[in-house]
């Protein structure tokens, strides 16, 4: 069984009850309002930091729906330039324990353009874990009804992330799916080598908070080319911004199709509010896609 689950490093400082009660808590605070989501995109970090905003993303997933999860991380410690699956059958919570979707991985496979993820690499990399406690906490009253697929996304070139885009489009046009696209936005200051600051917003975090959001109009307007514009011109220290490239993508596809959606951002939080070149924080978003 060892080397058929991995168990969450990170998480393992909580016990389930407590974990349970935390994740509870925020999903209380939150409303249902673009229930139910086909997508969508919350970050990863400490649940201290992001739990509260993540909150607002998950109280969107319909669990009497939805019955497979796409999870799509960006690759934070190895290089990637295509994307990765995990070599596991099992991935372990404080809540329970998750099944992978064997049989979309099979499919997945076969397009000869995934990449195995190593134990180690997947032990390390925190950008699927951290949606695994929460993706068990919205599923629980289907708990045994539904499988997961996560992704480690790499540092994919557009013509890629189109490809990829068309590859998960299909899934993404299934209703009983669900997408969970896992990042962070800006990382800002000296540690992540990222000072962007425009006076002409006031103090620094506000600077910040105004660039973040204008890519988030942006994804809003679920326009792939705008996107990469954007982090062209900006240079946002935006970590899933492979994860999301991919997402609008598919939706891209999914519209020529004449399917019509939505995107709205539903939750926006700092890490702390920088004021000096000495300060450094990371922003967090949470959003979901409809379908109409």
């Amino acid at each position: 069984i060892l080397n058929s689950s991995v168990a969450s490093g990170f998480l393992c400082l909580f016990t389930g009850p407590q974990l349970n009660a935390q994740l509870e808590g925020w999903l209380s605070q939150v409303q249902s309002t673009k229930r139910p989501a086909r997508a969508i995109i919350a970050p990863h970090a400490g649940y201290t930091y992001c739990g509260s905003c993540a909150a607002h993303a998950y109280k969107q997933v319909d669990p009497n729906i939805t019955r497979k999860i796409f999870i799509l991380g960006p690759s934070h410690h190895v290089p990637l330039s295509r994307c990765a699956l995990s070599s596991v059958d099992i991935y372990r919570t404080p809540l329970y324990d998750l099944r992978i979707d064997q049989k979309i991985y099979g499919e997945l496979w076969k397009t000869g353009m995934f990449e195995r993820m190593s134990l180690q690499t997947d032990e390390d990399e925190h950008s699927i874990e951290m949606h695994l406690p929460y993706t068990a906490k919205a599923m629980e009253s289907h708990k045994d009804e539904f499988t997961i697929i996560p992704v480690l996304v790499g540092a994919l070139s557009e013509s890629k992330e189109q490809e990829f885009g068309k590859l998960f489009s299909k899934y993404l046009a299934d209703p009983s799916n669900l997408f969970v696209v896992s990042s962070d936005f800006c990382h800002w200051g000296q540690r992540f080598r990222y000072s962007y600051y425009d006076e002409s917003q006031g103090e620094i975090y506000r600077s910040i908070e105004h660039l973040d959001k204008m890519g988030m109009s942006i994804i809003e307007q679920l326009d792939p080319v705008s996107f990469s514009n954007y982090l062209k011109k900006y240079h946002n220290t935006i970590c899933g911004r492979h994860p999301i490239g991919v997402l609008l993508n598919a939706i891209n596809e999914l519209q020529k199709n004449g399917m019509n959606m939505s995107f709205s951002f539903l939750n926006y939080a700092q890490s702390s509010q920088c004021r000096s070149w000495q300060d450094s924080s990371v922003s967090y978003a949470a959003g979901a896609l409809m379908v109409h």
